[in-house]
């Protein structure tokens, strides 16, 4: 059975000492660090399954070694707990607005500390279930904080977006300004049944669905690519389709599937399928992929 991974960061040899054992009695499998620095350069080899992070120590502090990790996409969800003599608010706050998920005053007591452990080990545990979920679903979701900065989008989300925003880095912050703008204004908008804004990005349109929160500072959106009316009138003109058949064709020649066509234009993959045997017929070609070359080359025209 696999051991989850706790990293210790303390500079006091004494509770290193005394947590090290704790947490491999506990099941355990222990990493130590004794500042901030060192923890950084630590978890970009091996990465833990939680952090005990003590707040004061010499050359990075643990308040700015949790700030950088969470600066990381993919370690946004590591919960990182707090450890320290100091109980004022303001540290307490500190440490919060950091990224850590808790916070525990010395002197420790032991049995309270595993308790919180093992919680936030199995809150981390849903949350990735939850995302890998997400994932195999081939679904166009991602996720931001309160001042929309990306934490996390599926795979489809992230191919669009690099489709759309070619000149964006994949960092935290490579939304552009007006994707933001845009989520930003979703936000303030989830008490109506549904909120959605449309950008018009070149010749494609994105339509932005705020689906629901996911946590305290996560908000879960859904990203659709809306065909543009003048391409589908386009097709429907010169193949003699019907307005549907056009719609489907067109996001036919943009590679996506029929479950993926089926969520754009809210119909079953199985209508989808059948508009598709319509459209065979009416060009007389015999598959998709001559389809998408004739209905290329009259999008060319």
């Amino acid at each position: 059975m696999r051991r989850d991974t706790v990293l210790v960061v303390d500079d006091t040899p004494e509770t290193l000492g005394l947590l090290t054992d704790t947490l491999d009695h506990a099941g355990f499998t222990v990493l130590i660090a004794t500042d901030g620095e060192s923890a950084l350069d630590l978890v970009d080899q091996i990465t833990p399954d939680l952090v005990l992070m003590d707040a004061v120590m010499p050359v990075m502090n643990g308040f700015e070694a949790c700030r950088r990790l969470k600066r990381e996409k993919l370690l946004v969800h590591l919960p990182v707990i707090f450890m320290t003599g100091l109980s004022e608010t303001e540290h307490v706050v500190e440490g919060l607005a950091a990224g850590g998920v808790d916070y525990v005053t010395k002197p420790i007591v032991v049995d309270e500390l595993i308790a919180r452990i093992r919680v936030h080990l199995a809150n981390a545990r849903v949350t990735h279930g939850t995302r890998a979920a997400l994932d195999a679903t081939g679904r166009f979701l991602l996720a931001t904080d309160r001042s929309g900065r990306l934490l996390w989008c599926t795979p489809k989300a992230r191919q669009l977006l690099a489709e759309l925003f070619p000149a964006q880095s994949e960092g935290a912050a490579a939304l552009p300004e007006s994707v933001i703008g845009q989520l930003l204004q979703l936000r303030q908008e989830t008490s109506n049944s549904v909120a959605r804004s449309l950008l018009q990005i070149g010749g494609r349109r994105l339509e932005i669905t705020v689906l629901s929160p996911i946590g305290p500072d996560e908000l879960l959106f859904r990203l659709t690519e809306v065909g543009t009316a003048g391409d589908e009138q386009l097709l429907q003109q010169t193949l003699s389709l019907t307005s549907r058949e056009s719609e489907v064709l067109l996001w036919i020649s943009r590679g996506k599937s029929n479950r993926e066509i089926g969520e754009i234009l809210t119909i079953s993959p199985r209508t989808v399928n059948k508009h598709l045997e319509q459209i065979f017929v009416k060009m007389g070609v015999e598959n998709r992929a001559s389809a998408a070359a004739r209905a290329v080359r009259a999008l060319a025209r």
